[in-house]
């Protein structure tokens, strides 16, 4: 967490990544697609996956008041907005309503049919519904 900013930044990208909300996520995490995507650690043959794991720890972050958080918690939410980021990068060309691509970001919170995610460090999703998308010239690859 950058000190100067109180960790303001990576609350605001961490919020914008993840656009599924706690009781949406908990809902989604106990379908069998949820269960059946993913990587799972060396040694956890039919284990938890990381993104399952991931999502469980997003619910208790959602509903945590920001003055509760750690370091770790802020440690954990720039991992999930560093995933949303490169998996959006990879979306597939087609219909990804029902792909284990789509299924996988929405253990980790995002659900790409709901709305783009704003490029790293610009104007936030708010921002982007008044004011609409950027041309596509200046949107990051998939967007």
């Amino acid at each position: 967490m950058n000190r100067s900013d109180g960790g303001r930044d990576t609350y605001r990208e961490f919020t914008e990544a993840v656009n599924m909300k706690p009781g949406e996520l908990s809902t989604w995490l106990e379908t069998d697609e949820s269960k059946h995507v993913g990587w799972r650690k060396k040694g956890t043959k039919g284990g938890e996956s990381v993104g399952h794991e991931s999502g469980r720890k997003i619910i208790e972050l959602l509903r945590r008041k920001r003055d509760q958080l750690s370091e770790g918690d802020y440690k954990h939410m720039r991992k999930v907005v560093g995933y949303v980021r490169r998996h959006m990068a990879q979306r597939p060309s087609g219909d990804v309503r029902e792909t284990r691509w789509r299924f996988s970001l929405m253990n980790w919170g995002h659900d790409p049919l709901k709305a783009p995610l704003p490029p790293p460090g610009g104007p936030s999703r708010r921002a982007l519904e008044r004011r609409g998308t950027p041309p596509k010239a200046r949107r990051g690859p998939g967007r």
